[in-house]
Protein backbone atom coordinates (compact mmCIF):
# COMPACT_ATOMS: atom_id res chain seq x y z
CA UNK A 1 0.00 0.00 0.00
CA UNK A 2 1.13 3.38 -0.62
CA UNK A 3 2.30 5.74 2.02
CA UNK A 4 0.08 8.96 2.71
CA UNK A 5 2.04 11.96 1.86
CA UNK A 6 -0.78 14.36 3.06
CA UNK A 7 0.66 15.67 6.14
CA UNK A 8 -0.58 18.51 8.44
CA UNK A 9 1.57 21.76 8.05
CA UNK A 10 2.97 21.53 11.03
CA UNK A 11 4.23 17.42 10.62
CA UNK A 12 5.43 18.68 7.46
CA UNK A 13 8.12 20.95 8.59
CA UNK A 14 8.77 19.39 11.83
CA UNK A 15 11.74 17.70 9.71
CA UNK A 16 13.66 20.78 9.38
CA UNK A 17 16.00 22.44 11.86
CA UNK A 18 17.98 25.39 12.79
CA UNK A 19 20.52 25.61 10.65
CA UNK A 20 19.14 23.74 7.80
CA UNK A 21 19.57 24.39 4.18
CA UNK A 22 16.47 24.95 2.48
CA UNK A 23 15.74 24.93 -1.05
CA UNK A 24 12.63 28.01 -1.60
CA UNK A 25 11.96 28.55 -5.58
CA UNK A 26 9.69 31.48 -7.22
CA UNK A 27 9.77 34.31 -8.65
CA UNK A 28 9.24 37.37 -6.88
CA UNK A 29 5.66 35.44 -5.25
CA UNK A 30 5.01 33.24 -8.05
CA UNK A 31 5.30 29.89 -7.05
CA UNK A 32 6.33 31.06 -4.16
CA UNK A 33 5.58 28.25 -1.03
CA UNK A 34 4.02 31.02 0.93
CA UNK A 35 2.00 28.52 2.98
CA UNK A 36 4.97 26.38 3.92
CA UNK A 37 7.17 29.34 4.85
CA UNK A 38 4.54 30.43 7.60
CA UNK A 39 4.74 27.34 8.99
CA UNK A 40 8.61 27.48 9.25
CA UNK A 41 7.55 30.82 10.99
CA UNK A 42 5.68 28.93 13.14
CA UNK A 43 7.79 26.26 14.46
CA UNK A 44 10.41 29.08 15.22
CA UNK A 45 13.27 27.57 12.68
CA UNK A 46 16.15 29.93 12.94
CA UNK A 47 19.75 30.53 11.32
CA UNK A 48 18.80 29.14 7.91
CA UNK A 49 20.60 28.75 4.27
CA UNK A 50 18.25 29.56 1.93
CA UNK A 51 18.70 28.95 -2.00
CA UNK A 52 16.36 30.76 -3.82
CA UNK A 53 16.29 33.32 -6.56
CA UNK A 54 15.47 36.47 -4.73
CA UNK A 55 14.07 37.74 -1.40
CA UNK A 56 10.64 38.52 -2.79
CA UNK A 57 9.36 41.73 -1.09
CA UNK A 58 8.33 42.96 2.39
CA UNK A 59 5.92 41.63 4.21
CA UNK A 60 5.15 38.42 1.38
CA UNK A 61 7.15 34.63 0.93
CA UNK A 62 10.80 34.69 1.69
CA UNK A 63 10.84 38.41 3.14
CA UNK A 64 8.37 37.30 5.92
CA UNK A 65 11.90 35.01 6.76
CA UNK A 66 14.28 38.11 5.94
CA UNK A 67 11.61 40.37 8.29
CA UNK A 68 11.70 37.46 11.18
CA UNK A 69 15.55 37.78 10.80
CA UNK A 70 15.61 33.57 10.18
CA UNK A 71 18.11 33.32 7.57
CA UNK A 72 21.74 33.16 8.71
CA UNK A 73 22.73 33.12 4.54
CA UNK A 74 21.43 33.27 1.17
CA UNK A 75 22.29 32.22 -2.10
CA UNK A 76 20.88 34.03 -4.97
CA UNK A 77 20.42 35.76 -8.17
CA UNK A 78 19.51 39.15 -7.11
CA UNK A 79 17.80 40.81 -3.95
CA UNK A 80 14.89 42.06 -5.62
CA UNK A 81 12.87 45.16 -4.00
CA UNK A 82 13.03 43.89 -0.39
CA UNK A 83 14.86 46.87 1.28
CA UNK A 84 14.82 44.81 4.27
CA UNK A 85 16.91 42.62 2.71
CA UNK A 86 19.95 45.33 1.81
CA UNK A 87 19.41 46.54 5.10
CA UNK A 88 20.52 43.68 6.56
CA UNK A 89 23.11 42.76 4.03
CA UNK A 90 24.48 46.35 4.82
CA UNK A 91 24.60 46.14 8.82
CA UNK A 92 26.23 42.39 8.65
CA UNK A 93 23.04 41.04 10.11
CA UNK A 94 22.34 38.60 6.72
CA UNK A 95 25.31 36.90 4.49
CA UNK A 96 24.66 36.47 0.87
CA UNK A 97 26.09 34.84 -1.91
CA UNK A 98 24.77 36.54 -5.47
CA UNK A 99 25.22 33.64 -8.29
CA UNK A 100 23.96 34.89 -11.86
CA UNK A 101 20.30 33.13 -12.42
CA UNK A 102 21.53 30.90 -15.31
CA UNK A 103 23.98 29.92 -13.25
CA UNK A 104 22.32 29.16 -10.09
CA UNK A 105 19.40 26.92 -11.47
CA UNK A 106 22.52 25.23 -13.40
CA UNK A 107 24.34 24.80 -10.14
CA UNK A 108 21.12 22.96 -8.43
CA UNK A 109 19.97 20.72 -11.47
CA UNK A 110 23.44 19.57 -11.39
CA UNK A 111 23.25 19.18 -7.74
CA UNK A 112 19.46 16.96 -8.49
CA UNK A 113 21.32 15.10 -10.74
CA UNK A 114 24.71 13.96 -8.72
CA UNK A 115 27.17 15.72 -11.06
CA UNK A 116 30.27 17.52 -9.92
CA UNK A 117 28.82 20.83 -11.14
CA UNK A 118 28.82 22.63 -14.85
CA UNK A 119 31.47 24.96 -16.86
CA UNK A 120 30.77 28.39 -17.31
CA UNK A 121 32.02 31.23 -18.92
CA UNK A 122 29.34 33.43 -17.48
CA UNK A 123 31.48 35.21 -14.46
CA UNK A 124 35.13 35.33 -15.91
CA UNK A 125 36.79 37.98 -15.64
CA UNK A 126 34.45 39.34 -12.42
CA UNK A 127 34.49 38.80 -8.41
CA UNK A 128 32.47 36.00 -9.45
CA UNK A 129 35.73 33.99 -10.37
CA UNK A 130 37.63 34.42 -7.62
CA UNK A 131 39.03 31.24 -5.88
CA UNK A 132 37.27 28.95 -8.71
CA UNK A 133 38.97 26.79 -10.58
CA UNK A 134 39.04 27.75 -14.26
CA UNK A 135 39.33 25.16 -16.89
CA UNK A 136 40.02 25.31 -20.09
CA UNK A 137 38.00 23.26 -23.16
CA UNK A 138 39.32 23.52 -27.06
CA UNK A 139 40.89 26.47 -26.41
CA UNK A 140 37.76 28.52 -24.09
CA UNK A 141 37.81 28.84 -20.31
CA UNK A 142 35.35 28.18 -18.21
CA UNK A 143 34.22 28.34 -14.05
CA UNK A 144 33.99 24.99 -12.40
CA UNK A 145 30.81 26.00 -10.85
CA UNK A 146 29.86 23.50 -7.97
CA UNK A 147 26.45 21.93 -7.38
CA UNK A 148 24.22 23.25 -4.77
CA UNK A 149 21.51 20.73 -2.80
CA UNK A 150 19.69 21.72 0.42
CA UNK A 151 18.37 19.56 3.22
CA UNK A 152 14.60 20.42 2.12
CA UNK A 153 13.12 21.49 -0.48
CA UNK A 154 9.48 23.74 -0.11
CA UNK A 155 7.49 23.33 -3.24
CA UNK A 156 4.59 24.88 -5.08
CA UNK A 157 2.64 22.92 -7.27
CA UNK A 158 -0.72 23.74 -8.69
CA UNK A 159 -2.09 20.09 -8.80
CA UNK A 160 -1.08 16.90 -7.05
CA UNK A 161 -2.11 13.32 -6.30
CA UNK A 162 -2.20 11.57 -3.45
CA UNK A 163 1.44 9.77 -4.47
CA UNK A 164 2.95 13.11 -5.00
CA UNK A 165 3.04 13.66 -8.58
CA UNK A 166 3.05 17.05 -9.11
CA UNK A 167 1.92 19.94 -12.05
CA UNK A 168 3.08 23.49 -11.94
CA UNK A 169 0.73 25.88 -13.49
CA UNK A 170 2.08 28.62 -16.28
CA UNK A 171 5.14 30.48 -14.92
CA UNK A 172 4.53 29.45 -11.28
CA UNK A 173 6.52 26.68 -12.73
CA UNK A 174 10.17 28.82 -12.83
CA UNK A 175 12.36 27.32 -10.50
CA UNK A 176 10.03 24.93 -8.27
CA UNK A 177 10.64 21.81 -10.73
CA UNK A 178 14.71 22.25 -10.58
CA UNK A 179 14.23 22.94 -7.05
CA UNK A 180 12.35 19.47 -5.97
CA UNK A 181 15.42 17.50 -7.30
CA UNK A 182 18.10 18.87 -5.43
CA UNK A 183 17.40 17.93 -1.36
CA UNK A 184 16.91 15.33 0.46
CA UNK A 185 13.66 15.93 1.82
CA UNK A 186 10.76 17.73 -0.32
CA UNK A 187 7.80 19.29 0.60
CA UNK A 188 4.82 20.37 -1.91
CA UNK A 189 1.68 22.57 -1.25
CA UNK A 190 -0.93 21.78 -3.57
CA UNK A 191 -3.65 24.26 -4.58
CA UNK A 192 -5.51 20.75 -5.58
CA UNK A 193 -5.08 17.63 -4.27
CA UNK A 194 -6.57 14.82 -6.46
CA UNK A 195 -6.97 11.15 -6.90
CA UNK A 196 -3.33 9.12 -8.12
CA UNK A 197 -4.51 8.18 -11.44
CA UNK A 198 -6.19 11.14 -12.49
CA UNK A 199 -3.49 13.33 -13.70
CA UNK A 200 -2.49 12.46 -17.58
CA UNK A 201 1.30 10.81 -17.02
CA UNK A 202 2.34 13.01 -20.33
CA UNK A 203 1.21 16.33 -17.63
CA UNK A 204 3.35 15.16 -14.83
CA UNK A 205 6.30 17.66 -14.08
CA UNK A 206 7.59 16.22 -10.95
CA UNK A 207 7.24 12.64 -10.38
CA UNK A 208 6.07 11.23 -7.05
CA UNK A 209 9.02 9.25 -6.01
CA UNK A 210 10.81 12.98 -5.70
CA UNK A 211 7.99 14.29 -2.99
CA UNK A 212 8.19 12.92 0.64
CA UNK A 213 5.22 14.79 1.99
CA UNK A 214 2.19 17.06 0.72
CA UNK A 215 0.34 19.40 2.50
CA UNK A 216 -2.95 21.03 1.35
CA UNK A 217 -3.68 24.62 0.74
Amino acid sequence: MAKNKIVPLADAVSVIRDGSTVLIPGFVNVGVPETLIKGLIAKGITGINVISNNTSVKGRGIGLLVQDRLIKHITCSHIGSNTETVEQVVSGELDVTFVPQGTLCERVRAGGAGIGGILTPTGLGTPIADGKPVINVDGKDYLLEKPLRGDVALIHAWKVDKLGNAVYHRTARNFNQIWATAADWVIVEAEQIVEAGELDPDEIMTPGALVDAIVAL
